[in-house]
């Protein structure tokens, strides 16, 4: 169904497929540094505060059951508007929230939503961008979340300045994704024109246009058990370190005492190198193969959560707070659309989203019991010591993206 190189222009995709992609993500990269300081406002420990930061990486997991069925039986975009509007009944109930469990559920529902919006975009990219374009058109995707959490964090830190409450920040999402519902009823659907030339080719050369049926979650990974064992392990161990990173900064932030606002700046700021590294990762992948991005991001997140791990209680922990969220930034960068890329690889190019939304839960699960770890390790000895742990977690992620992308992702398909 993608279409060849020679005729493929990012460009004619390019609108409809990013902007909404982009306020969504806007809204959540705004509320993301903030759920630990309100869920700390209602009274949680340090310990419980990540459990509740940890619930938007949860419900992404649980999200990601139903959403390759969802997506495939009512198409992309219109699973995106009732995502966003998903994503609005959660931020309510966030924003009136009267203690942390109640503000849980409502961060849970936030992310049930963000895996049907993110799962829509990736399984159009797979099914309509050639392989040739792949790594660049998935990474300027993954670029588009990267700018959201970017912009979000200083449109955050202006909020509350101007407020004077940190719960207000959740009216930014709820404007964010009230924008995307509306630019993707205004906006034309690319897939319409593509699967029409697709079509029309096929019946031109005289042959049939081959579908595939809807596939349950548990049924496509049952049939793709081995690589998801493999090379899935990867991609949990990918998730983990980037939810670690996502939960571990503004936790960190907490523990040695940084203001809301400046968390919101220090974060955001690390946010610009992550953005401005996305189109060189796919520049990276599509030249070199995909290892060449996978491995030093991970070499680089495991390396920046041993540094925390020792600076927690130094005179100097605030500049090396800043430090290693650059830098993890950086290495987060490099990877830029890996798993979307990886899974794009793997996935049937005619009806991809049951192998995607199986892919995504392989990720979401190491992203949604990182976060869990890191607060059961915080409760149990310290966060320094969970930082820490996660640390070599990472460069045991590393090890296993070396032995199993060349197997299943070569530089060159089979």
């Amino acid at each position: 169904m993608s279409s060849s190189p020679e005729d493929f222009s990012f460009r004619t995709i390019a609108l409809p497929a990013i902007v909404p992609t982009l306020l969504f993500s806007v809204g959540e990269g705004a509320i993301i540094p903030i759920i630990p300081q309100v869920a700390d406002n209602l009274g949680a420990s340090l310990a419980i505060a990540g459990v509740i930061a940890s619930m938007i990486l949860l419900g992404e997991l649980f999200g990601d059951i139903p959403s390759g069925w969802i997506v495939s039986r009512i198409g992309e975009r219109t699973a995106m508007i009732y995502a966003a509007l998903l994503s609005i009944v959660g931020l309510v109930t966030a924003l009136t929230a009267p203690n942390p469990w109640v503000l849980g559920l409502g961060i849970f529902a936030i992310g049930l939503s963000t895996a049907v919006f993110a799962l829509a975009r990736h399984a159009f990219m797979t099914s309509f961008v050639p392989r040739a374009f792949r790594a660049r058109a998935l990474a300027t995707l993954g670029g588009s979340f990267r700018l959201g959490y970017f912009i979000g964090p200083f449109v955050a830190a202006a909020v509350i300045h101007l407020t004077g409450s940190t719960q207000s920040v959740f009216w930014v999402h709820i404007a964010c994704c009230v924008a995307a519902a509306v630019s993707l009823l205004l906006l034309r659907d690319p897939a319409t024109p593509i699967a029409t030339r697709s079509a029309a080719a096929l019946k031109q050369a005289g042959a049939g246009i081959r579908t595939a049926e809807p596939t349950g979650l548990f049924r496509t990974i049952w049939g793709s058990r081995s690589v998801l064992a493999r090379l899935g392990t990867g991609a949990a161990l990918i998730g983990a370190m980037r939810a670690s990173r996502q939960v571990i900064l503004p936790l960190w932030a907490v523990s040695i005492g940084i203001p809301d606002a400046q968390t919101a700046l220090i974060i955001g700021a690390a946010g610009a190198i992550d953005f401005g590294l996305f189109y060189a990762s796919g520049q990276i992948m599509d030249r070199f193969g995909r290892l060449w991005s996978a491995l030093p991001s991970m070499i680089g997140l495991g390396t920046g959560h041993l540094v925390l791990a020792f600076t927690h209680d130094l005179k100097t922990a605030v500049p090396w707070f800043i430090a290693s969220a650059i830098f993890m930034s950086f290495a987060n960068g490099l990877g830029s659309g890996i798993l979307m890329t990886l899974g794009a690889d793997l996935a049937d190019q005619r009806n991809p989203a049951p192998f995607l939304g199986a892919w995504r839960f392989t990720g979401d699960a190491g992203s949604a019991v990182s976060p869990l770890a890191l607060s059961a390790l915080t409760a149990a000895v310290s966060i320094a010591f969970a930082s820490g742990v996660l640390g070599v977690v990472g460069l045991i992620g590393a090890g296993v993206l070396l032995r199993y992308v060349p197997r299943y992702a070569p530089r060159r398909p089979r």
